[in-house]
């Protein structure tokens, strides 16, 4: 039977926008088809149901909407809710009756023209058998002018919704699933909201305010004015609006008034201000979002020419109207979640893993998790294994935007603590360039107790350099490397990191976004070097298909392996195999299965299939065997009949590089698969390649594999500056 959870609320400004996307976040971990299905919506784009379509990859038939307010209100008004009720379930059930779960949006309390809305949401509920999840509001009143803030309820007033939301529910027959505070900004009101989860008989989850949630970005800002955009790029514009500044006064007055992530305002024939404010960010004191020119006055030719050199990319936009009405019109703006928002996803997600017992929701809900394992499950496996022991992770390439992208989800999804390489101002600058809210630390910073954690490392201006050039020159003396030679090597950002892995000062690093394969691995080798029972170092793909995980390997490191090395890699990838959660079953892949051909190549996987099985009797290996009885039942069936790993296998180890290269990517452009990886094996500590046309969530997988793989390990000291 399909599991429902209804979100839903008990009035407006509650922000369930976070507590949907979290949902169908703990949904899509368990089972492979999960439907969303909004009852009632209003007329035009949906944007929330817009991002979990893009974000989960929901086809057509995953999604729907029941009908308008508008027809709502008519079909209850002619013929009375309970034909209302009755139609809506229809709806409800061609969505249900294809999912193994459904997220249900419940109505948002604004507009609707629907009489007792609770309570249509609590039948609801009921006839599409769902559990209920009420969010309850933690903010009160718009934000008041010129501000991007609205202040919280009291203690008493948000115990007392709370109360009554779960009241109303459970008096309406409703199963209660667990009720979630959202948006809670007065510490008062969090530590009551808190002490709820004892008194009543379900959780109570505490989501507090996050201004990076409500900034409005200045995209969104432009469309709500009509403004001009005089100059501004994509990122530029993506950029959050965390407050604003009015510019009337003198420059000395005006500059000290900056704050990070502001909109400055001011009348478009100051230049003076226009300057000064861009080239403070571009020295980075304060970074801004961007200007906003009033009175419809055109700065001129000259100043937007210095301004797109200051700052290239930081938005300047021009509104008719005076500076007051402008604030009118801003006061009651905030930011969205939308499919064109993704790093608010994102914020949105670490928040509510941040605040909210997932592990406890889970199961509450008692979904009975799918045997088929889809791409996005295994990424989500991936982040939770990664955060349940936290470890810290090296990124050399500090100042690369995909890395820095990818660094702020980490972050936010507490994933691990990151170190990034780079001289301090430029990573600190390209950061604010992007908008990103990073919040790193200086290499000399001592951080909190808690939390993930970012710091910045200069290889060039480090205490750490004369640390590791002794400690390089030391591993290297057998090469003639000298101390002074040392000195300059390990300034490069891929032997500063590998440096680091190897003092135990971080547990693992990622890189190659903008570097080669060897520029990368290569200080590995010299370093860190095997473990003490592998003969080499080799790599494996976790080739996502649509409905199963299989581990390819080699296909990144060694061209052509002999029968021993051969061995080693199958041995290295079960292992690899088995620490992820895929239950190794291995193939040794030739031309010809079984004893049905002969020659160099095959003798050669032959041998090695015979070597597996001594050093591993308990692996299940065959092999040599063709690709399509390796995977193929039917095929199996007829070759290989009997095998235990014919038809099945979930390792498949290539002869050479040649072929597992290509075989790896034609499997991804034409069967739609998603790889991940390269993934290191054998090296003492967890050190990985990205592909330098890696994707953000590329970055992302890279480095949670990192940290699971540095779990078997004493974790590095993460909380004191390394130095």
């Amino acid at each position: 039977m399909t599991r429902s959870v209804y979100v839903t609320g008990i009035g407006r400004g509650d922000g369930r926008q976070v507590v949907e996307l979290g949902i169908m976040e703990l949904l899509t971990r368990q089972v492979d088809r999960v439907g969303v299905f909004r009852p009632l919506g209003h007329d035009g784009t949906d944007p929330v149901l817009g991002l979990l379509t893009g974000r989960y990859r929901l086809g057509p038939g995953d999604h729907a909407t029941g009908m308008s307010y508008a027809e709502a209100a008519a079909l209850q008004a002619d013929l009375g809710t309970d034909e209302l009720i009755t139609r809506l379930v229809d709806r409800f059930h061609t969505v249900a009756r294809d999912h193994e779960a459904v997220l249900v949006l419940g109505t948002d309390f604004a507009d609707t023209g629907l009489p007792a809305e609770l309570a249509l949401n609590a039948r609801l509920a009921n006839e599409f058998g769902a559990v209920v999840l009420p969010v309850v509001g933690g903010l009160a009143g718009p934000p008041p002018a010129g501000g991007t803030g609205r202040r919280g309820q009291s203690a008493e007033a948000l115990v007392a919704e709370v109360r009554n939301a779960h009241d109303a529910y459970t008096s309406l027959g409703c199963e209660v699933l667990a009720t979630v505070v959202n948006r809670v900004s007065d510490s008062e009101a969090l530590r009551a909201a808190l002490s709820l989860g004892e008194q009543l008989p379900e959780p109570v989850h505490v989501v507090p305010e996050d201004p990076a949630l409500s900034a409005p970005t200045v995209r969104q800002i432009a469309d709500a004015l009509g403004a001009r955009v005089l100059q501004g790029d994509q990122t530029g514009m993506a950029r959050d609006v965390r407050d604003f500044v009015f510019g009337g006064a003198t420059i000395q007055s005006f500059l000290p008034a900056l704050t990070e992530g502001c909109l400055v305002l001011a009348p478009g024939d100051r230049a003076d201000l226009v300057i000064g404010a861009l080239a403070a960010h571009s020295a980075g004191s304060p970074p801004i979002a961007g200007i906003l020119l009033t009175l419809d006055l055109h700065p001129g030719r000259e100043t937007l020419w210095l301004a797109e050199r200051l700052a290239p990319g930081t938005p300047v936009l021009l509104v008719p109207g005076g500076s007051f009405r402008i604030a009118t019109e801003l006061s009651g703006l905030e930011g969205q979640l939308t499919a064109a928002s993704p790093r608010k996803a994102e914020i949105a997600l670490g928040l509510f893993e941040s605040h909210v017992d997932t592990a406890a929701l889970s199961r509450r809900l008692s979904v009975v998790r799918s045997d088929r394992v889809t791409p996005m499950m295994f990424e989500h496996e991936l982040i939770e294994r990664a955060r349940t022991d936290r470890r810290h992770v090296v990124l050399p390439e500090g100042t690369e935007e995909r890395v820095l992208r990818a660094a702020e989800v980490l972050l936010r999804r507490n994933v691990c603590d990151l170190t990034l390489l780079g001289e301090e101002t430029a990573v600190r600058k390209r950061a604010a360039d992007l908008g990103l809210d990073l919040r790193l630390l200086s290499a000399d910073e001592v951080a909190a107790e808690d939390g993930v954690t970012a710091r910045v490392v200069d290889p060039q201006t480090s205490p750490l350099r004369e640390r590791l050039a002794e400690v390089y020159a030391k591993a290297r003396r057998h090469r003639g490397v000298t101390y002074e030679l040392a000195y300059d090597v390990v300034c490069d950002v891929s032997y500063f990191g590998t440096l680091m892995v190897h003092e135990g000062l971080v547990d693992g690093m990622v890189s190659g976004a903008a570097h080669s394969t060897a520029a990368t691995i290569r200080p590995a080798f010299e370093v860190i070097r095997t473990k003490p029972d592998t003969s080499i170092v080799s790599s494996v793909f976790f080739m996502c298909l649509a409905d199963k995980v299989l581990v390819y390997g080699d296909c990144a490191v060694n061209p052509e392996p002999d029968a021993e090395e051969l061995a080693d890699i199958a041995i290295q990838s079960a292992a690899t195999a088995r620490q992820f959660g895929v239950e190794p079953r291995v193939a040794m892949l030739s031309y010809s299965t079984g004893d049905s051909g002969s020659g160099a190549e095959v003798d050669k996987v032959r041998r090695a299939t015979e070597l597996v099985r001594e050093r591993r009797p308990e692996l299940l290996v065959e092999g040599p065997i063709q690709y399509d009885a390796a995977v193929e039942p039917v095929v199996a069936a007829a070759k290989l009949p009997g095998s235990e790993v014919a038809g099945q296998a979930t390792v498949l180890i290539f002869p050479d590089l040649n072929t597992g290269n290509n075989t790896y990517k034609a499997v991804q452009r034409s069967a739609g698969a998603v790889a991940v990886g390269p993934v290191m094996q054998g090296l003492r500590k967890p050190v990985n390649d990205l592909s330098r046309g890696a994707l953000v969530q590329d970055i992302i997988n890279t480095v949670a594999i990192t940290a699971v793989q540095a779990q078997g390990d004493p974790p590095s000291e993460r909380k004191e500056p390394p130095a």
